[in-house]
């Protein structure tokens, strides 16, 4: 029988100073609304989903983007006000912040604070000037530190950095640079992944070189750093001293509503979950603000999809909560699973091994 999850809120800001040629996210360097219009439609697609809500508190909440720490402090008030009172926020809610270095300063930081935000996501990406002017960020690896620092004086203790690598000629001893000067800086967090030339991408039209033969000799060795420095490998590119909350939603398949142009959100209602999806453009989300609505189909396999990503895996309970289907629907699954080495199961849990962990995409397909 489905439980309802957790709720969670994603809110999607979608301006950036400029486009990163590897960004696949809905983002755009030419604003079309200005800050306080766009928000006020935003507010108007809450509204309009209310009806999902059905009472529950919200749990955590992700600004993301874009750039949102872009947007006017005016802006962010009328959000904010807007968000107390239409929603109920549990006493120990996370509110998290993406911002970028070139786009933030110790002023708006505090603003933020002020107004409630207590966790913010950083893209650093590199604390190299060379790959950050190759990845077409507008900030230089001082900017990062410093905007890191900012941050800290205005009291924030709740910090990810984004940080990537395998760029093209990037060497082994440069990415561990990156890491190093990361843990550093003494973040809660750290997301620790590989650039990937996406679709639809300026380099999926003009492919850089990626430093592929090294890639899995960076990853093995950034990782052992970071567990050396204390951050506990909980999801595949997700190392924290204070895992995220709003992230540890996502992979145990909780719900969130998805306002703004192009959110996603993912509800449980009547007996079933449903997908929510805004318009991508800023200005149609605008005039329009109507979501598309759709039933999740292959329910045992998007859980999967989601659940196998942690690295501890999932109690076996949880699959039932968050599906409905019982663990026996998806045993011949689970064996298949087991046999090939992918897959650790007991009574209680259901935990990728170590090989199922490196070999992730051959262990969730068998689910689909």
């Amino acid at each position: 029988m489905l439980v309802l999850p957790p709720l969670s809120l994603y809110i999607h800001y979608p301006w950036c100073v400029k486009k990163c040629p590897y960004c696949d996210f809905n983002s755009h360097e030419q604003r079309t609304e200005n800050d306080t219009a766009y928000i006020q439609a935003v507010l108007a697609d809450l509204k309009n989903q209310l009806h999902w809500v059905q009472g529950r508190e919200i749990q955590t909440i992700f600004i993301g983007g874009g750039t949102p720490s872009l947007c006017s402090i005016e802006a962010m008030e009328v959000l904010f006000v807007g968000l107390r009172k239409t929603l109920d926020f549990a006493d120990d809610i996370e509110i998290t912040l993406e911002a970028n270095p070139g786009a933030s300063d110790r002023e708006k930081f505090s603003a933020l604070k002020k107004l409630g935000v207590n966790r913010l996501s950083i893209g650093v990406q590199s604390f190299n000037d060379g790959y950050l002017q190759n990845l077409g960020r507008i900030h230089s690896s001082q900017q990062a530190i410093e905007t890191l620092k900012q941050a800290q004086v205005v009291g924030f203790d709740n910090i990810n950095i984004d940080l990537m690598f395998g760029f093209e000629g990037q060497s082994i001893d440069e990415c561990l640079y990156d890491v190093k000067q990361a843990i550093a800086l003494s973040p809660a967090h750290i997301s620790f992944y590989q650039l990937t030339v996406e679709p639809n991408t300026f380099f999926a039209k003009h492919p850089p070189k990626l430093s592929q033969e090294n890639a899995w000799e960076m990853q093995e060795q950034g990782q052992l750093l970071l567990e050396q420095a204390g951050f506990i490998q909980y999801e595949v590119s997700a190392f924290s001293q204070r895992p995220a909350k709003h992230n540890l939603n996502y992979w145990q398949f909780g719900d969130y509503l998805g306002i703004g142009a192009g959110a996603h959100g993912k509800i449980t209602t009547e007996g079933k979950i449903l997908r929510t999806l805004q318009s991508k453009s800023p200005k149609d989300f605008t005039q329009n603000n109507q979501n598309k609505i759709t039933a999740v189909k292959q329910l045992s396999f998007e859980f999967m999809l989601n659940a196998l990503r942690l690295k501890a895996g999932f109690e076996s309970d949880l699959f039932t909560q968050r599906t409905g289907q019982s663990i026996p629907t998806i045993q011949q699954q689970l064996n298949k699973a087991q046999a090939l080495g992918l897959l650790e199961l007991n009574d209680k849990r259901i935990q990728p091994s170590e090989k199922g962990f490196n070999f992730l995409n051959d262990l969730q397909v068998i689910f689909l």
